[in-house]
């Protein structure tokens, strides 16, 4: 089944982002919210960042207009019944994404493909949340979306062949670099990611070296384009140890650990950059 048409629930930094990823490609999109304001706001980030191309030199106006006219916004469910492929974008809560599934997947064509961006949840089990195992898969965009060319593929237990085939040719018209991975906690990237981060903290706990000669030492040592503490302040240091949290549970490993002093820092409100301290004060 060709994809022609793309839903997006939830019109938030990923859904937005999504939707202006697959509109410059040519592709429909039909992007739902909850509420006007919401959709709005994702519209107006969309037509922001396609101008923010276009003073680049790496859009035109014209393109800009066709972009726009490909997605449509809406708090209409029922809108969503013109896609061949429905993708998740809501917040990164498990209730949250098996609800939101649920109501999406009684108003879609039993063959229509459903797609998670969940970054930490398991696909299996959301798979087993509807009536179509087969044509569930996640789909991991990295943020910010229009930039970043990688797109996560995960499989569930039950994800078809002709699914993952789908999806991942969807990926590839995007102008992404799709991988493929088996479902599993923090799938392949945030696996590594997140407890490297976790060890700088404890490189730093340990006073082996500054914060800054610590993130210095990552860019230059490793071609990193930011250090892990001052990315870890991007990404919010409670984000960073709720990850940890969830793979100490579910691998059951001690070398999943949380470091102590990014559970203090926490504790004290320290989060990085939407707090206005973390590692580094901003």
């Amino acid at each position: 089944m060709a994809i022609q048409t793309v839903g997006i629930i939830g019109a938030g930094t990923m859904g937005n982002g999504i939707a202006q990823a697959c509109a410059v490609a040519g592709v429909n999109v039909v992007m739902v919210d909850i509420a006007q304001a919401a959709v709005d706001k994702g519209l107006a980030t969309v037509a922001g960042s396609l101008d923010r191309l276009i003073k680049k030199d790496k859009l035109s106006t014209a393109q800009k207009d066709a972009a726009l006219a490909l997605i449509k916004g809406s708090t209409n469910y029922d809108d969503l019944k013109a896609a061949q492929l429905v993708i998740e974008a809501a917040t990164e809560n498990h209730e949250l994404k098996l609800k939101i599934l649920q109501q999406a997947e009684a108003l879609l064509a039993p063959e229509v493909i459903i797609a998670s961006n969940t970054s930490s949840i398991s696909i299996t089990q959301l798979a087993a949340a509807t009536s179509r195992p087969d044509r569930f898969i996640g789909m991991h965009f990295f943020n910010p979306v229009p930039m970043m060319a990688l797109v996560e593929i995960i499989r569930g237990y039950l994800t078809s062949d002709a699914t993952h085939d789908a999806v991942k040719a969807l990926a590839e018209r995007l102008g992404k670099s799709p991988i493929t991975v088996k479902n599993a906690p923090g799938f392949v990237v945030n696996r590594i990611l997140v407890p490297m981060i976790n060890e700088a903290f404890f490189v730093l706990a340990e006073g082996l070296a500054t914060a800054e000669d610590i993130d210095a030492g990552m860019k230059l040592g490793c071609n990193q384009p930011i250090g892990p503490l001052a990315l870890a302040d991007m990404i919010g240091l409670d984000v960073c140890l709720a990850v940890m949290e969830v793979y100490l549970k579910e691998f059951g490993d001690s070398k999943y650990r949380p470091c102590p002093l990014l559970k203090e820092m926490v504790a004290a409100g320290q989060l990085g950059r939407k707090t206005g301290r973390g590692v580094y004060t901003y």
